[in-house]
């Protein structure tokens, strides 16, 4: 019987919850990877963490030869699935219930379709943890709609991880940034107007800047301008160029529901 002054137990840090879950999962062999403001928190340790509000949710990024086996890691754990939402979307995002904590645990399989869509399956594997630095910027400046703790999100990436020409791993990697931007015009189109946005931001908010920054974060979303417009373009971006603004170049993100 339960005491009846007895205090509930804490759920569980939502870090220390979706590493264990990560850990777990690699220990099996099974590709996943963080994403979102976790990731950010991961990425970026040493700035202070946003406040959260209510239970975080558990974003996570997966590809699909690793979706079968990680939906039955998750029920093994205990895990509740959306079961409706699964059978339908399942293919391309699995939803759970934490058995620990109650938080959601979302999980995205090969790309993460928002306002653009941002495929990062060749590149899950370039961090230990999480996604590549780039993909997690650009999960953030593909937001048309930018908010400010997505802002935020933008300036500690662009204040820890350098902007340079190449692939290096734990870069902002310019080689693999400017084929996704001069490939799409409507990438490119939002991609830079939300760094024109940040240095905006900056100058008006320079406290966002965390203490200690690596690298300066306006410079930084310049030089990611400046190899946007020299990038090469292909001609799928040139002839949708010429619409410019008269035509909506974004998806509206849908809204899912779950059980």
């Amino acid at each position: 019987m339960t005491d009846a002054h007895e205090v509930p137990a804490a759920p569980p840090d939502a870090m220390a919850e979706a590493m264990a879950l990560i850990s777990a999962a690699e220990q099996q062999g099974i590709t996943v990877r963080l994403l979102g403001g976790m990731a950010v928190r991961v990425l970026c340790p040493d700035y202070p963490p946003r406040p959260a509000k209510g239970l975080q949710d558990i974003d996570l990024a997966s590809v699909t030869p690793s979706r079968k086996a990680l939906q039955n890691f998750l029920l093994e754990q205990g895990h509740q699935p959306d079961k409706n939402f699964n059978a339908l979307y399942g293919h391309k995002q699995l939803y759970f219930t934490s058995a620990a904590s109650g938080r959601p645990i979302d999980v995205l399989i090969d790309k993460l379709a928002m306002c653009h869509e941002l495929d990062f399956r060749a590149r899950i594997t370039r961090m230990p943890h999480t996604l590549d630095p780039l993909d997690v910027l650009l999960s953030k400046l593909q937001i048309v709609q930018l908010n400010e703790k997505d802002a935020r999100d933008v300036v500690y990436l662009l204040s820890g991880y350098p902007v340079r020409d190449g692939t290096e791993a734990g870069t902002i990697s310019l080689g693999l940034y400017r084929p996704i931007v001069g490939d799409d015009w409507g990438w490119w189109r939002t991609v830079t107007m939300n760094l024109d946005k940040i240095r905006g931001i900056i100058a008006d908010k320079p406290e966002l800047v965390p203490e200690g920054a690596a690298y300066d974060p306006a410079d930084q979303a310049t030089a990611l301008s400046s190899a946007a417009e020299d990038a090469p373009k292909s001609r799928r971006w040139k002839l949708r160029a010429r619409l410019g603004d008269r035509v909506r170049w974004y998806q509206e993100p849908e809204e899912s529901t779950h059980d």
